[in-house]
């Protein structure tokens, strides 16, 4: 009898699957199409050539060197020439720069004579990516022009070049960037967004599929079809959903590590099944919602607000670690966070499987918690009462 009911929960859900568009366009269109936009968003993997002005006020030779140098930067590109700072000013409140560099009055007679002349650069930080680049450029050229002026310096006053060199710049620094060593904005964000979002629509969809069935009063059916079954009419209804969403999870993998290559150091299998298995917790996410909340509008908005802001609590954008205590929690409720971690241990430092195996088996721990709440759906789908 329950291999009756399990075979005919899936004929159900099929047939309900291919009924309407929706379900097409939030499990396959929307997690696609995402991981394609910030593949080509973040192609070139850093921001290059951000606008920036120069303010020269000295005009020298030495002021047109420094200029030179900005304008010889990857990350920065100067397009506008100031007069003064006012104008400077007027071109970042317009959009037309990003940021300027100004070099003084009497910049060449004052290095030369040891006055000290000072450098400013002003960023404007309300965009905070080209904001940045912005600041780097310029603080790497004022260091660079800082330290040349004191080279210049003290060879006037007899010393060798290697001596001066020695004194400019005693220690010398090698850079090694470990797992990332392009430096590619791309191989941190493409995989956090993607997967954030076919996270974020595996709970929606879940929740969908469910609470569709007691907004239509069709719950008593849905479980008739599974001979009673609680545990049966919520595997029967949520198996076509994980084939389709795990196939799309490991089509977007071949998108960032066939496709576009993206470094894998550690096992492709183990991120085959990281992403299994956040699909499943993700699923099971959008149950608990279900189960706690049987009402489509109290679930969705429940999975809605949990899942966007997992773009934000979960060590995206901002280390987990630096967070406050209370809101750094919330980062270890969310499905994707495990899988982020499972990627930078495995993907980026390419460590063994055993060194993430707490984050994997994290995600398999999810479906634990609605299997506890599932008599209290059961009641809600016996009994389906719909509150816009």
């Amino acid at each position: 009898m329950t291999n009756i009911g399990f075979t005919a929960g899936i004929r159900r859900e099929l047939s309900r699957l291919g009924s309407r568009p929706i379900y097409l366009f939030g499990m396959v269109l929307v997690p696609i199409l995402t991981a394609i936009f910030f593949l080509g968003l973040l192609d070139e993997g850093l921001p290059e050539h951000v606008p920036t002005g120069v303010v020269d006020l000295d005009h020298s030779p030495m002021s047109r060197s420094v200029t030179r140098s900005l304008n010889a930067l990857q990350v920065i590109t100067l397009t506008e020439e100031a007069e003064s700072y006012g104008d400077a000013m007027k071109m970042v409140r317009e959009g037309r720069v990003f940021g300027f560099f100004v070099i003084p009055e009497n910049f060449e007679k004052d290095a030369i004579s040891g006055r000290g002349p000072t450098l400013e650069y002003y960023t404007n930080l309300t965009y905070f990516v080209p904001g940045t680049l912005a600041f780097k450029g310029f603080k790497t050229v004022a260091v660079t022009t800082a330290g040349g002026v004191v080279k210049q310096t003290l060879v006037s006053m007899g010393l060798s070049d290697t001596k001066a060199n020695d004194m400019v710049q005693p220690i010398i620094i090698d850079q090694f960037p470990i797992g990332n060593p392009w430096m590619n904005y791309g191989i941190y964000l493409c995989p956090s967004f993607a997967m954030c979002t076919l996270a974020l629509m595996i709970m929606l969809m879940t929740v969908m599929q469910i609470t569709s069935e007691i907004k239509n009063y069709t719950s008593p059916q849905w479980l008739a079809t599974c001979k009673g079954s609680i545990s049966v009419a919520v595997t029967t209804k949520l198996l076509p959903a994980t084939v389709i969403f795990s196939s799309i999870g490991i089509f977007i993998l071949w998108l960032l590590f066939g496709y576009s290559h993206f470094p894998c150091y550690g096992s492709m299998w183990a991120m085959v099944a990281a992403t299994l298995f956040l699909v499943i917790a993700s699923q099971a996410f959008g149950l608990f919602a279900c189960c706690a909340v049987p009402n489509p509008r109290l679930a969705f908005i429940i999975c809605a607000l949990f899942g966007i802001l997992s773009f934000s609590f979960t060590g995206f954008s901002f280390p987990v670690q630096s967070m406050y205590g209370w809101l750094g929690v919330f980062s270890w409720l969310a499905p994707i966070r495990y899988w982020l971690l499972t990627y930078f241990t495995v993907a980026l430092n390419g460590a063994p499987v055993y060194f993430a195996r707490l984050y994997m088996a994290a995600l398999l721990l999810f479906p634990l918690v609605p299997a506890l709440l599932l008599t209290r759906l059961r009641k809600a789908c016996q009994n389906p009462v719909y509150v816009p």
